[in-house]
């Protein structure tokens, strides 16, 4: 018998469209009034910037010809799908591991759209301290990593904590459903 979707971990999966929807409608409005490499300071420490990043995090193989922009699109699709798979085969109880999920994939298919119809990724957040800045990026990649952090963390919670935090979400379920 199947579990209904909101019973598993795909009732988590409008939080992948709200990153989506921020993510890509955010790079738009970059793309629509800023100039490649333009910045704009908004707050000490905090700039608007347009940059087109061609690698992965940090610009990492941004110099190696293109393949790396299929080789990336290729990663997000594989992560995406097991992670979907892991959000369908959990329960909608694992919380933060589904929170997780939804965050990396939200993050990864926003990223993915860009190097499918830019051939690049559009990054627009620059934090600075002085003359030292943190790599320009965007709210994909911030998702991204909120999501492995969580990931993380989650794997250090012990078992018998996960154990207790499902089992009083069961009483609560079992006595909402009896009033």
């Amino acid at each position: 018998m199947k579990k209904p979707i909101c019973s598993t971990g795909l009732r988590w999966a409008w939080l992948i469209v709200v990153v989506l929807v921020l993510d890509l409608g955010s790079k738009q409005l970059i793309l629509q009034n800023f100039r490649l490499h333009e910045s704009i300071p908004l707050i000490p420490y905090f700039n608007l910037a347009y940059a087109q990043n061609l690698g992965a995090a940090f610009s990492f193989l941004a110099d190696k010809g293109g393949w790396q922009r299929w080789f990336f699109a290729l990663v997000a699709v594989a992560i995406s799908v097991t992670l979907l798979v892991m959000m369908c085969r959990s329960s909608a109880q694992q919380k933060l591991n589904n929170i997780a999920y939804a965050l990396v994939i939200g993050g990864a298919l926003g990223n993915l759209f860009d190097r499918l119809v830019h051939g690049f990724v559009v990054d627009f957040i620059d934090f600075y301290v002085g003359n030292w800045h943190w790599p320009t990026f965007n709210i994909a990649d911030s998702a991204i990593c909120i999501g492995a952090a969580l990931i993380i963390i989650e794997s250090f919670i012990s078992p018998n904590d996960k154990k207790a935090g499902s089992e009083e979400q069961s009483s609560k379920e079992q006595a909402s459903n009896k009033q």
